[in-house]
């Protein structure tokens, strides 16, 4: 039976005596510093009960001039990104566990009891619901070809984006024990790839299920389950033709979208996505410690420790910054040239688990409560 092993949890790993000798380890206390400047607060917009009480992770996404997010409890909000009215909210009824995901003009939504939603991006009208084939823990992922779909017993299914009808089912193996969470497939024009909780990454033929290739990005080590997670539960970043993603107690890697071949990678722990910036690698270790690497390279340009299990946020690049949230629900923004911090906001009580979204100024932060803020630089 397969077992999991919840992120806050998993977050706080590097406090147990199987990776440290000191037990007693407590979240690093946050330092006042001088500001550069202040965040902008543009918004802010209560969305269900949030993250609920399954630690979750629900990712809002943007489309456009609309951002789509969801809660555990099945609320479903289409919201104007840059005045936060609400343009429809629909409610699912059902226990939502992987989301947001779009495409193909469509919002897709996963389920604890094993169900894929998929409503209409411009009125939220549903369009239909498939059964799969176990909980669906990743937001699902489309192009408008075909809707594809991660759930924890190890399979990666596609769907067809007219009614929800399976095509087919690509199987892997699943480990006895792994950490609460999957990484969102992405397709990248005949391929779709993901990352499985065995440390396998597969490219796999968008059309027939076939396999194209698969890669390790990580090898399972030690005597006992917890020694031996790998999982890959971030999500993998896209640039050109490189696919880039992380394993927990295992490396980073960047592989090619079309073979799968290694084109980079390094020694790394972890159980977020990367982000890319400034010719760097930017990604947040089990240790809640920022670091950015030269692309390419395993050359460190910065490490910044101070959020020491923090329980950070997956990296989001904006500008000429870095932001992640933590458990604590502040906001740190920083530099991308040193990794000092430059801004600092609390957005949200009850913390922040998913990862937070960016773009060109502006960066959109979904607290734990629900409480779904955005913020741009002055």
């Amino acid at each position: 039976m397969k077992t999991f092993v919840s992120l806050v949890v998993a977050g706080t790993l590097g406090a147990c005596s199987i990776f440290s000798s000191d037990e007693s380890e407590q979240p690093a206390e946050l330092v006042d510093f001088d500001e550069e400047f202040s965040l902008n607060r543009d918004w802010s917009v209560n969305v269900g009960d949030g993250q609920g009480s399954r630690y979750n992770r629900l990712k809002p996404v943007i489309v456009g001039d609309t951002l789509f997010a969801a809660s555990e409890d099945g609320e479903v909000y289409a919201i104007d990104k840059a005045s936060g009215d609400v343009l429809w909210r629909e409610r699912t009824g059902e226990i939502i566990t992987g989301g947001v995901g779009a495409g193909g003009n469509m919002v897709l939504l996963g389920t604890r009891d094993a169900r894929v939603f998929a409503l209409e991006q411009s009125t939220g009208d549903f369009l239909w619901e498939a059964s799969v084939s176990s909980e669906v823990l990743a937001a699902p992922a489309s192009d408008g070809r075909l809707v594809a779909v991660q759930t924890v017993d190890g399979r990666l299914i596609a769907l067809e984006p007219s009614d929800g009808r399976q095509r087919w089912v690509y199987e892997t193996t699943v480990p006895a024990l792994s950490l609460r969470g999957n990484s969102q497939p992405v397709i990248v024009g005949n391929v779709v790839i993901a990352g499985f909780s065995n440390g396998m990454v597969a490219g796999v033929d968008a059309n027939n299920g076939f396999l194209m290739w698969e890669e390790r990005i990580a090898v399972p080590q030690g005597r006992y389950d917890i020694e031996r997670i790998i999982d890959i539960d971030g999500d993998p970043v896209v640039v050109g033709n490189v696919v880039y993603m992380g394993s927990y107690q295992g490396n980073l890697m960047g592989l090619d979208v079309q073979s799968g071949r290694i084109v980079w990678g390094m020694p790394g722990s972890t159980y977020q996505g990367l982000a890319l910036g400034l010719g760097n690698i930017y990604w947040v270790d089990s240790f809640s410690q920022v670091h950015a690497v030269q692309n390419n390279t395993e050359r460190t340009v910065w490490q910044n420790d101070s959020l020491r299990l923090r329980r950070a946020t997956a990296p989001a690049t904006f500008n000429n910054f870095v932001a992640v949230a933590d458990f604590e629900g502040y906001l740190h923004v920083l530099s991308q040239i040193d990794g000092s911090f430059v801004a600092r906001t609390r957005v949200d009580r009850d913390g922040v688990r998913a990862p937070v979204v960016a773009e060109g100024r502006s960066i959109y932060v979904y607290g734990n409560s629900g409480r779904l803020s955005a913020y741009s630089l002055p």
